[in-house]
């Protein structure tokens, strides 16, 4: 028997139908990825199976004797008690002895336990032998390198997130439910929670934004759509692929039918010659037609961004000389220096807490650093998404946090009103006219977006931009940002993201350092000291050798042929740039300027040739791996 059995799932809110009799069945050892559009029905079906919601029509079955652990997607502002107190109540042995105790009246049915009720509850679990289970949790725990005698409510939101997926795991259940684990964590705890995962034997079920979790971490992907599920045992890659060929599918089949009915609607306005039982017939059909068009729900519509890109910056962006930053006695940047030009892409990764922000801000000019001195370029224009999303006024309406009081916004010199402007980021008329601070995690993200691009920049500050959007929305961003032809400045812990849109990258490491490398997420994992462990850090500036390229399959997998596809376009922007450079350096103007202006033609320059080096030998690679995967069908 499966462990979970979904048959004929229904289930509508205020009317508007979440899921329209849906089944899905999950056995021991699967760990399914879902994915779907924000307010797709993600999360419910999560509480369907926690059996928080209960459907409208439909059963969800349990197999018995099955113990399931609920991580939900936010994270509570108050549980009373320590880290050791938090992690223990998730034990199956906590939970039955506070269950006796509220039966007989010794536990408030409705309040978690108080601190003093707590310490009696972990007494009479060690008189009834827990004194093992205290032993793993108190292993657990200095393993995480955490306090277990902290307060739980004096932590961050990403170590109470590691703290509340240790309280699920140490209950040992057989079916676990993640919704959105990676959200608030660094880069090396979403790795360290990938590596757990992997050892869990029992039933994965989990909700995330995060696209390389999904890759290594799902063995099935089902995707919520339209009230239906859309299920694929594969990995996430394959996954796309198959989508990408079942949308182009249903689009083909919805054309022949809707050219068909469009027949039919001119044969019956024709009028009816003869009431003949053929002619009968086809008026029924006609008539079953239009009920089918009527019933069918529509793919919601993609959001459409575009940037508002300002004239040109000069070559150099900024310049940071042996710059110094503390937060009291604390160390955070320390002998940093380096040079950004136009054009570059420069993502900054570390743990939380490291210092990537309070970097970013002193490089903009934001933060005065204790040393050292930061030079801008001319001509700067900046949008800066802030991860705390500040710039937004919850006690203002959408609208009014977009347009400022006016009706219309301007985008790349066309007038839009903001009405129709704030549809393309999939905000309905009565959502613009409400008031942020009634919007979700996801939607405040898309506002904070929609706000951004309607002021031109040539300087994009992206900290933390992904966090609560959908894999599609993700992408649409991606794809804006690597036709932007500003400069970039990018904090995120998305590594799919660092990956496919920097050029180099700063990483806070070990004590006091950060190390700056060419290329991505994965070229750095290639390129660091293999005992480095990422850390607060000053900075230091190491070499990096040229990035490696490795054909890891036989066949390009959906992001791949998309890369292969763009390169081409990449190869002509860098081209051209560095035509114009060349005609730049050899005007005499130049040479009347200043000495800097000079350095920095140069510099760019040469960042240009490598980066056209680099584009070719990955289109090189790739069109090697796709003309080996296409050898490799035609010899089978």
């Amino acid at each position: 028997m499966a462990f979970i059995n979904m048959q004929g799932i229904s289930l509508s809110y205020s009317g508007v139908p979440i899921f329209d009799g849906i089944d899905l069945t999950v056995e021991r050892r699967e760990r399914i990825g879902l994915v779907g559009r924000n307010g797709s029905g993600k999360s419910t079906l999560l509480r369907l199976i926690e059996e928080s919601v209960k459907p409208d029509s439909g059963a969800v079955s349990i197999q018995r004797g099955t113990h399931s652990a609920y991580l939900s997607q936010k994270v509570p502002n108050e549980i009373p008690g320590t880290v050791f107190d938090v992690v223990t109540s998730g034990s199956r042995q906590y939970a039955d002895l506070v269950r006796r105790q509220r039966s007989v009246g010794l536990l408030n049915e409705d309040m978690p336990p108080l601190p003093e009720e707590l310490d009696r509850i972990h007494d009479t679990l060690e008189m009834q032998g827990g004194w093992y289970k205290r032993e793993q949790i108190s292993k657990m725990l200095s393993q995480l390198g955490m306090d277990s005698g902290r307060a739980f409510n004096s932590l961050s939101a990403g170590l109470k997130r590691q703290v509340l997926l240790k309280r699920a795991l140490v209950g040992e259940p057989e079916i676990l439910l993640l919704d959105e684990p990676t959200n608030h964590m660094d880069i090396d705890s979403i790795k360290e929670l990938e590596d757990m995962i992997l050892r869990f034997t029992g039933a994965l079920i989990f909700v995330t934004h995060d696209r390389m979790f999904l890759q290594r971490i799902a063995t099935r992907i089902v995707e919520i759509d339209r009230g239906s599920l859309f299920d694929q045992t594969c990995d996430y890659e394959t996954f796309l692929e198959r989508r990408s060929a079942d949308r182009e599918a249903e689009e083909t089949q919805n054309a022949l039918f809707d050219k068909k009915l469009q027949q039919e609607e001119h044969w019956v306005r024709g009028g009816i010659k003869a009431r003949r039982t053929r002619n009968e017939g086809r008026v029924r059909e006609l008539k079953r037609m239009r009920d089918l068009r009527s019933s069918r729900r529509e793919r919601p519509g993609a959001v459409k961004m575009e940037a508002h890109e300002a004239e040109r910056s000069g070559m150099l962006v900024a310049k940071a000389d042996n710059i110094g930053f503390n937060y009291g006695d604390a160390q955070i940047i320390s002998n940093f220096s380096t040079t950004i030009l136009k054009g570059d892409r420069i993502g900054i990764l570390g743990p939380n807490g490291s210092g990537k922000t309070t970097l970013l801000r002193t490089l903009l000019g934001m933060l005065s650093p204790a040393t050292g001195t930061v030079r801008l370029g001319v001509n700067l224009q900046i949008s800066y998404f802030d991860q705390l999303l500040e710039q937004l006024d919850e006690n203002k309406t959408v609208i009014e946090n977009v347009a400022d009081g006016t009706d219309t916004v301007t985008v790349n010199g066309k007038s839009r009103h903001i009405v129709g402007y704030l549809q393309d980021f999939l905000f309905s008329p009565d959502q613009a006219r409400s008031l942020v601070s009634v919007l979700s995690g996801g939607e405040r993200n898309r506002l904070m977006l929609a706000r951004l691009f309607t002021r031109p920049s040539n300087l994009l500050v992206l900290d933390e931009p992904t966090n609560d959007l959908d894999v599609e929305t993700l992408d649409l961003l991606e794809d804006l940002l690597m036709s932007y032809t500003g400069t970039i400045l990018l904090v995120s812990h998305d590594r799919t993201l660092i990956n496919n849109i920097v050029t180099s990258t700063l990483v806070f490491e070990g004590d006091s350092v950060v190390n700056e490398y060419v290329g991505g997420y994965d070229d750095w994992l290639r390129q660091r000291p293999q005992q480095t462990k990422p850390g607060k850090a000053s900075v230091k500036k190491q070499a990096a050798p040229p990035t490696q390229v490795h054909s890891a399959r036989l066949k390009l997998g959906f992001r791949q042929q998309k890369e292969l596809d763009a390169l081409p376009d990449t190869i002509e922007v860098l081209e051209r740039e560095q035509d114009e450079l060349v005609q730049v350096m050899g005007a005499p103007a130049l040479y009347r300027r200043d000495s800097a202006d000079i350095v920095a033609a140069n510099d760019r320059l040469e960042v240009i040739k490598k980066l056209l080096v680099d584009t070719y030998a990955r289109w090189e690679e790739l069109e090697q791996v796709r003309s080996d995967g296409e050898n490799s069908r035609v010899s089978k």
